[in-house]
Parts: structure tokens; sequence; C-alpha cells
């Protein structure tokens, strides 16, 4: 019996064997394509987005660092920036800008 079914699919074993490797071809670009609109262009976004937010951090904005503390930012030099907590005006803490969750610009007082 098993020299039947070699025999009997010999010829087509060949065009079998392509067409599913062609197949699996298609599988894995479709989940590369799948995995990077998922997953690594929401990171980039997100990133840059970041990105833009710690460059526009000016003296006087409130911000939140990743640790969960509000201050006011009072320095800024280079990647570090010399933050106050609190109303204790004796509380600056210089940390890198990477630490800084969130950005409030001050209002205005225009209005």
């Amino acid at each position: 019996m098993y020299s039947v079914l070699l025999e009997g699919g010999s010829g087509n074993a060949a065009a079998t064997g392509a067409g599913s490797t062609f197949g699996m071809i298609i599988w894995l670009v479709i989940m590369f394509a799948l995995l990077y609109f998922m997953m690594i262009r929401p990171q980039k976004k997100d990133q840059k987005r970041k990105e833009l937010m710690l460059s526009e951090v000016a003296v006087g904005d409130t911000v939140l660092t990743t640790s969960g503390f509000y201050g006011t930012v009072i320095d800024i030099v280079e990647d570090t920036v010399i933050v106050e907590f609190g109303n204790n005006r004796n509380c600056r803490i210089p940390m890198q800008k990477a630490a800084i969750a969130e950005v409030e610009k001050p209002e205005s007082a225009s209005n």
C-alpha cells in the first residue's frame, strides 16, 4: 500500500511541496505585516511624541515624573533638568529629562 501511495503521489509531490512553500512564505509576510502595524509602528509613534514633548520642556513648566511626583522646572542643562517639588523652596532635585512622563504648560495670564 505504501508503494502505491509513493508512486501515485510522486508526480504531485513536487507541485504540492512548492505550493506549500509559497503559501508558508505568504503567511510569514502577512504575520510580519501584522506585527509591524500592531506593535512596532505604535511604539515608534509614541517614542516620537515623547521626544517632541521633552524637546519642548521649558523653565516654569509643571512636570509629572515617571515616579509620580509633580514639580516645576527651575533650570535645564542639556539632558539634566532641575525640578522643584512641593511648596518648600529648598527641595530642588536634578534629574534626567527622560524621567519626565508628562508636561503641563503654565496658563497665560492674558485671559
